[in-house]
């Protein structure tokens, strides 16, 4: 049975109003934390268009809806309030969905601090394909898809959010990063090249995966697509 479902977040971000109005108000800033995703000021989903305050966009069919508000308001000279809130139509399973949209907007708005803090302005190639990134074999979503994928990984037993640890992610060459994230469903390690986001949404019913937000020039997306989606269908 459809049901309606609001989360809502308050957040405090690095930087000003106008950073974080960049990050979520267009596409380009939309890659360095979340996903490709087109902006029009003028289209029919944006009901407001406040820059760098307030925006709000709501896309209908029918009796569904989603809709997502977010509002900006100088907090200091180097921090910025950040009120979210995304709502819509669940059909099914509510409570695992609105558990699933909870958890993934955590983790998308600490990435999103995490590019502000370590990477503002900078151009942003996102590694992922459409919203829900690259996806492992269905075999990950079994109760241990996420456990295998951090071993494949090569995180090392014990490792907590602030350390620097070196992955060994078989097919690909090792590097250097530092944990930035770490709860049971999702992991976030950060690199001087990017932001590396893991996803255990095996914990959902679904496949593990993965996105990454690369803040470098002249990449090969194809290649490093092809490499990294390679490694995900090799977790065992």
């Amino acid at each position: 049975m459809a049901r309606e479902f609001e989360c809502k977040r308050e957040v405090v971000l690095p930087g000003s109003p106008e950073d974080a109005w960049a990050a979520v108000a267009t596409a380009a800033g939309q890659n360095a934390w979340l996903f490709t995703n087109e902006i029009d000021p003028d289209g029919p989903a944006t009901k407001v268009w406040d820059p760098p305050h307030h925006l709000a966009l709501r896309h209908e069919q029918g009796d569904w809806f989603n809709a997502l508000d977010f509002q900006i308001e100088a907090r200091d000279a180097t921090t910025t309030t950040f009120r979210y809130a995304h709502s819509g139509i669940f059909v099914d399973n509510w409570e695992a969905q609105y558990d699933a949209v909870s958890q993934h907007t955590d983790f998308y708005l600490h990435t999103l601090s995490q590019y502000l803090e370590y990477f503002n302005g900078r151009p942003a190639t996102y590694i992922g394909g459409g919203p829900g990134g690259l996806q492992g074999p269905a075999s990950t979503a079994q109760a241990d898809g996420f456990v295998r994928l951090k071993h494949a990984l090569g995180v090392p037993a014990g490792a907590k959010v602030g350390d620097t640890v070196t992955l060994t992610p078989a097919g690909l060459s090792p590097f250097e990063a530092v944990v930035d994230y770490d709860v049971a469903n999702f992991l976030g390690v950060r690199s001087k090249e990017g932001l590396y986001r893991f996803f255990g949404r095996n914990a959902f019913g679904g496949p593990v995966g993965m996105s990454i937000h690369l803040f470098e020039p002249e990449l090969d997306v194809e290649q490093i697509t092809t490499d990294w989606q390679g490694w995900l269908n090799s977790i065992t």
